[in-house]
């Protein structure tokens, strides 16, 4: 007994300070309660709602493209601004309508919510969020299909909270800079607009490629392999890469963390 109790004074001194330390990272649901308190007394009030969405992406890429697309975009803007903490994914949004199907929903695999119903869970998280203490709340909308929606949501809690220290943003640069920077900068290095493409293309593929390549069935972008919007795709993914997705990374990151410094200040 005398040999058994050092023992395991040697075994808690060891663990104790795992126990105590919280782990290194920006994503909320990756923290305890506790933990999350403690960075927003410490500072961190701004707390990132990654917009996704689940639909079909072509043949050659994953229904959880916008998911997973965004929250690795929010960790890295997240990191930037150093303040801010990212929610858990809003991974339901509205793709069109059930019956008859439209949009996305033609294609199996795609989940559609009301626009009206996407807003309240919009507007619902906002509310949770103030209640712990952050006071920049920035929805970061990955779909073209809600950008109104958003926008709306932000506009009617801003006025409700007009007279308190809480902001709602919806910056459109990062939706934005996908569609405008980084297909210029396609552009500048030959590439075609139909090839860049609106949908599953290549800036869409290769933007996939530079965040999570695992989303991305690389053995169907062979040279022969016929794309279609048939297939849910509207360009031409065959010569995507991860040195292209990098351009929007990069262009999505800068201008984001630029437009919410900004949004932050004229709060």
């Amino acid at each position: 007994m005398v040999q058994v109790l050092p023992f395991f004074l040697c075994v808690l001194l060891v663990t104790s300070p795992a126990f105590a330390q919280a782990p290194n990272t920006v994503f909320l649901e990756e923290l305890t309660s506790t933990e999350l308190q403690q960075q927003v007394r410490a500072g961190k009030t701004t707390v990132l709602v990654p917009l996704g969405g689940t639909e079909q992406n072509g043949p050659h890429m994953t229904l959880g493209k916008h998911n997973v697309r965004v929250k690795a975009l929010s960790g890295k803007i997240a990191l930037s601004l150093g303040d801010a903490l990212v929610a858990p994914v809003v991974a339901y949004v509205p793709e069109g309508r059930v019956q008859p199907p439209t949009s996305h929903m033609r294609f199996a695999g795609t989940v559609t919510v009301p626009e009206e119903t996407f807003e309240k869970v919009l507007e619902s998280a906002a509310r949770s969020f103030r209640q712990h203490g952050f006071r920049n709340i920035v929805f970061l909308g990955d779909h073209g299909g809600y950008q109104a929606n958003v926008k709306a949501v932000a506009g009617r809690l801003n006025r409700e909270w007009a007279a308190t220290p809480v902001r709602v943003q919806a910056p459109a640069e990062y939706y934005r800079a996908s569609q405008d920077a980084y297909v210029r900068a396609l552009k500048n290095r030959g590439y075609r607009e139909e090839e860049i493409g609106t949908h599953a293309g290549l800036a869409d593929t290769s933007l996939m490629l530079a965040l999570d390549p695992r989303q991305v069935r690389a053995e169907l972008l062979r040279p022969d392999t016929q794309f279609k919007s048939t297939d849910g795709v509207y360009g031409d993914p065959r010569r995507s890469s991860a040195e292209l997705g990098q351009l929007g990374v990069d262009a999505i990151v800068t201008q984001t963390v630029e437009a919410i410094r900004k949004g932050a200040t004229r709060n």
